[in-house]
């Protein structure tokens, strides 16, 4: 399997990644088990989930099937969605971030992510808030990197612009939706990661 450069970042993945948002929902954690070992045999090593994917489940079959070689495997996960009921319980407000992170580490069973992604942009939040609580993160190593999943064009470019006018920790990459079926990315998502030197890392690449 092929190794790529993860945007402008020295961190090095494969080509292709395992999304893992069927584990414990559609996919029991046998069958699980066998996706995954399968894609480590060929040579795979970035693994990609998030917390809301049946409400922690997938995180939790992971962090069991991961143990005892976490340190060879690229970890992506993400917050945003709805994790439960109360107006706190979803977003990307420091106090969710704080609270979610916190809770994928433990499901995950590991230190740290490699790769903490937005699920997608929180309008009732200020991205100064967003981005300035995932600068400190990384830099209390919970985090190593910072990425956007389903932005648009306008939203990506102006939390990277905010990252860089205060000098914090930028997003690396963007997880948008990208088929033969779905190309909207190509109008000026994927310009603007060219541009910026971002990882795209589509989602749903067949369509379904």
């Amino acid at each position: 399997m092929e190794i790529r450069q993860l945007g402008r970042t020295g961190l090095r993945v494969t080509e292709v990644c395992l999304g893992a948002m069927t584990f414990g929902r559609e996919t029991t954690e046998d069958d699980s088990r066998e996706i995954l070992a399968r894609y480590l045999e060929a040579g795979g090593n970035f693994v990609d989930t998030a917390n809301t994917y049946h409400r922690g489940a997938s995180e939790e079959i992971l962090g069991r099937l991961l143990e005892g070689r976490r340190d060879s495997i690229v970890l992506a996960t993400k917050c945003r969605m709805p994790m439960g009921p109360g107006p706190n319980d979803k977003g990307a407000s420091r106090r969710v971030i704080r609270e979610q992170v916190e809770a994928s580490l433990r499901r995950l069973r590991t230190d740290w992510i490699d790769l903490y992604q937005i699920h997608c942009w929180d309008e009732t939040t200020p991205i100064t808030e967003t981005v300035s609580t995932l600068d400190d993160l990384v830099h209390e190593g919970k985090v190593r990197y910072v990425g956007a999943s389903n932005y648009t064009g306008w939203q990506l470019a102006t939390a990277l612009g905010v990252a860089r006018e205060h000098g914090w920790e930028p997003y690396v990459s963007l997880q948008p939706q990208y088929s033969l079926v779905c190309r909207d990315i190509e109008r000026e998502l994927l310009p603007l990661a060219g541009y910026a030197g971002l990882a795209v890392l589509p989602w749903s690449p067949l369509g379904g």
